[in-house]
């Protein structure tokens, strides 16, 4: 099984680099941009022995490692691999 994860800041939280990517492709011309997230995205390979056994670790893997839950809000994906 394979766990798709994206983690991003959460809203009110600033965001700099976002910011300069915006203003960046606003520079060349890209005014239709509104507004920018940049975020973090992983790929974590998992030996689970069954679906809900793998969303409830990788919901731990993040809490309490890859999202600092007070900042960036987490979401996932699994995707079967067989």
């Amino acid at each position: 099984m394979l766990a798709q994860i994206h983690i991003t800041f959460k809203d009110g939280v600033l965001d700099p680099q976002g910011k300069t990517v915006h203003h960046a492709l606003n520079d060349l011309g890209y005014d239709e941009v509104q507004e920018v997230n940049i975020g973090k995205y992983m790929e974590i390979k998992l030996d689970s022995a069954s679906r809900e056994e793998a969303e409830i670790r990788v919901r731990e893997m993040c809490e309490q490692l890859l999202a600092n839950t007070v900042i960036e809000s987490f979401r996932f994906t699994l995707v079967d691999t067989e």
